[in-house]
């Protein structure tokens, strides 16, 4: 396998071996099946469920495995994280699974309820003004001086290779009802759950397409792949997906991205609160908005899923009630 700087993508055989560490920490999720969902996009759709995973979110497989994959001594000294919520939250509940010290760097504005989260596990937050401030420079100077571990949230093999286990699951699971994807939609961000959804997907069904879903505005993804370089996103655009407000995708992603992703998917604001709603209304499913993205793209028509067997990543469920009360309101 080629090196991307001085990281080498993982393998699907990462992914298994990141399965095996995982077994007894993090939930095998469910897939969610609906027949209003199969009506409202004409395909048959199956959810993974990752907004039930332990803290709500995807992220504490891949944080998990980077910890555990650490050399003891390194493991010992303490880890560092940046991330608006849901890694610093899967960082610093893992981080107290093995006993060490954990410090995130984090948005000032992330949501309280994800700072609360975190906070109780802990970890020591830092924190910083995203549209101001470098959180990797910041992260990474502390980390030098302190001697941490640094756990980036998407730009890491043993975290990619830990997100892919949600894929592995899928497919399993999906197989065991004589199922198999045409399509999957992806929350992205840093790239680093569609990357390792995709490597996990495209080993028994190498004709699915994955599409990574994105904020509208916020659709770097969609501009790096055209380009075929890595292209950030204008600062000081906003969006409610707070989960998905990376400035560009992460080396690694991107090395495993454009050899496996079909496309990538921008979703807007109402799209995201309306999905938001239909899970909780409908699927029964609270949601966060970035953890909604994949889903506002099947509802809203953003590719034609007729008669195709569908794949849907709901990624998250930390959600701050007010921002849950207003995707409920558009209901009304």
């Amino acid at each position: 396998m080629v090196q991307i700087g001085k990281m080498t993508p993982p393998t699907f055989a990462d992914i298994t071996a990141a399965a095996m560490r995982l077994c007894g920490v993090t939930v095998r999720t469910p897939l969610i099946r609906h027949a209003a969902l199969d009506a409202a996009t004409g395909a048959t759709v199956f959810c993974k469920a990752e907004c039930l995973q332990r803290n709500g979110a995807f992220k504490m497989r891949g944080a998990y495995n980077a910890i555990a994959a650490l050399p003891e001594a390194a493991r010992a000294r303490g880890v560092l994280a940046f991330s608006s919520g849901n890694h610093a939250i899967a960082v610093a509940a893992s981080a107290r699974l093995f006993g060490v010290p954990a410090t995130i760097v984090m948005p000032a504005d992330a949501p309280a309820s994800k700072r609360r989260q975190t906070e109780a596990y802990g970890a020591r937050i830092v924190a910083y003004d995203r549209a101001s401030q470098d959180r990797e420079a910041i992260g990474r100077t502390i980390a030098a001086e302190q001697g941490l571990a640094v756990i980036p949230p998407f730009d890491h093999p043993d975290v990619i290779a830990g997100q892919g286990t949600a894929g592995l699951e899928a497919m399993a699971d999906m197989a065991a009802l004589g199922a198999v994807p045409d399509i999957a939609l992806v929350c992205a961000s840093g790239g680093g759950l569609a990357a390792g959804i995709a490597l996990a997907v495209h080993e028994t069904a190498p004709q699915c397409q994955v599409y990574p879903v994105e904020p509208e505005g916020h659709d770097d993804l969609a501009r790096t792949l055209a380009a075929g370089e890595i292209t950030a996103n204008a600062p000081g655009i906003r969006s409610i997906c707070d989960a998905l407000m990376s400035d560009k995708i992460g080396l690694l992603p991107f090395a495993i991205g454009r050899g496996h992703w079909a496309g990538a998917l921008a979703v807007s604001d109402e799209e995201v609160l309306a999905a938001m709603a239909f899970a909780a209304l409908t699927l029964k499913l609270v949601v966060e908005p970035g953890g909604a993205a994949a889903l506002a793209a099947a509802l809203s028509g953003k590719l034609d899923l007729s008669g195709k067997t569908v794949l849907v990543i709901v990624s998250g469920g930390n959600v701050d009630p007010a921002m849950l009360t207003r995707a409920l309101a558009t209901e009304t």
